[in-house]
């Protein structure tokens, strides 16, 4: 193989080396953007969540106070000591 034939091959075997290396780069950073938007996605749901759990919480203590009210109540005219 002559000298020209070599350095030739040799550069069509750097040039595809940089375009796997950009290629491999190009994918890296797309896969980065994307467990960054997931991230990000469920950051946002989690929020969501935390409100959704908190409302439903209040929700229930409201519940429980009214029925915990009721039940004295309840008890209070039972036993005549209701103010009617």
């Amino acid at each position: 193989m002559s000298s020209a034939q070599q350095n030739f091959n040799a550069g069509q075997a750097q040039a595809k080396t940089e375009a796997n290396f950009q290629a491999a780069k190009d994918s890296a950073s797309a896969a980065a953007d994307r467990a960054k938007a997931a991230y990000n996605t469920t950051g946002q749901a989690r929020e969501e969540n935390k409100e959704e759990a908190t409302g439903l919480l209040q929700q229930t203590g409201e519940q429980v106070k009214n029925m915990a009210q009721g039940a004295v109540d309840t008890v209070k005219h039972t036993l005549g000591m209701d103010k009617n």
